[in-house]
């Protein structure tokens, strides 16, 4: 994974339920793990803003709900610092689903998304509609 140019607070423990911000289908999902998160034996794994991770879709259409998804985080609650000293949060925790190779599963995504997430999926950052 490439390096983003803010302090990221990993604040999205597994379990964790998100909203789906993109229109492919889910709406809700529970974070179950991170990929790429090096931590201790049994230490629940945590993730952060622009981190790709592994949900399981729980509310949504009937054909996609039940499903392991991979999913990179565009909004957190918690409040995290750039490196100009501005501090961002949001109102919501959301993800937008995602394939293997990290391009996105819907066409569009509402609401905004971070900056730090353009620098590291840019064609996740391309449909978007706000980025802040």
């Amino acid at each position: 994974m490439q390096a983003i140019s803010a302090s990221i607070v990993r604040s999205l423990t597994h379990g964790t339920y998100c909203t789906c911000a993109d229109n492919s289908g889910a709406k809700e999902v529970m974070i179950i793990s991170v990929y790429g998160y090096k931590g201790r034996k049994r230490k629940v794994c945590s993730a952060g803003i622009a981190d790709m991770v592994q949900v399981v879709v729980k509310k949504g259409k009937p054909e996609i709900r039940k499903k392991v998804e991979r999913a990179v985080v565009v909004r957190v609650r918690k409040e995290y610092r750039r490196k100009n000293g501005v501090r961002i949060k949001f109102e919501d925790n959301a993800v937008v689903l995602v394939d293997d190779k990290g391009l996105p599963k819907g066409s569009e995504i509402k609401g905004a998304i971070a900056k730090e997430v353009g620098e590291r999926w840019p064609k996740v950052a391309g449909i978007a509609s706000i980025i802040v």
